[in-house]
């Protein structure tokens, strides 16, 4: 088992091998395909998406970004949660459920009763489709950072950086931490508490 997974590491990893540096002939703007292009990678386009489907790019770029955000957030939200740091009071007074009464962990979302499920579907769906709508390919909804317009394109292009590599940073941090709460059975709080930080070591994981 653990050859096998190991074996799957390594490919994940040689997925992530510069490609060959190709000049794509498309109208897009440099500028556009500039932006989250940073060292060491470069332009990463491994299925050569830039020339098949250039009028793609712009949609693939917004997905990244919307994705990455929404993995910040579940970063975050793991962090604190894990480290039980909760809301007061009931998350549903009928149900008899206290905000402290839902596990941390994956399994936390099945202590959610189904009405709860509904309203945080619905808040996604206002958000998707009015609030932040994915059709705003630019990202930009007119909240500014953290409230504050950038003027200087250039300070701006090198915060549009950070944020998608930020993103891109928390969306495999999110899935790790998912994949080795599964290999463990153990929630980060759990893991690091125990020293186990691994699912590889000899902690009181699946191996």
């Amino acid at each position: 088992m653990k050859l096998a997974i190991a074996a799957l590491l390594c490919a994940s990893a040689a997925a992530f091998a510069p490609a060959p540096s190709t000049k794509a002939a498309t109208s897009l703007k440099v500028s556009e395909i500039e932006l989250g292009v940073t060292e060491p990678l470069g332009v990463y386009d491994p299925l050569g998406w830039l020339e098949s489907e250039p009028e793609a790019f712009e949609r693939r770029r917004a997905v990244e970004r919307k994705h990455g955000r929404v993995a910040m957030a579940a970063v975050v939200g793991t962090i604190v949660h894990n480290n039980h740091i909760v809301f007061d009071g009931y998350l549903s007074p009928s149900a008899n459920l206290k905000f402290s009464d839902v596990p941390t962990g994956i399994d936390g979302i099945r202590a959610i009763p189904t009405a709860g499920l509904a309203q945080i579907v619905a808040f996604f769906a206002l958000v998707e489709l009015a609030w932040m709508p994915a059709s705003k390919y630019d990202g930009d909804y007119g909240v500014g950072y953290f409230g504050t317009d950038i003027k200087d394109p250039e300070e701006k292009a090198r915060k549009l950086n950070v944020e998608l590599n930020n993103g891109r940073a928390a969306m495999m941090g999110i899935m790790g931490n998912m994949v080795a709460e599964v290999l463990t059975g153990q929630t980060m709080y759990e893991q690091y508490a125990a020293g186990h930080i691994s699912p590889f070591g000899d902690g009181q994981g699946v191996f």
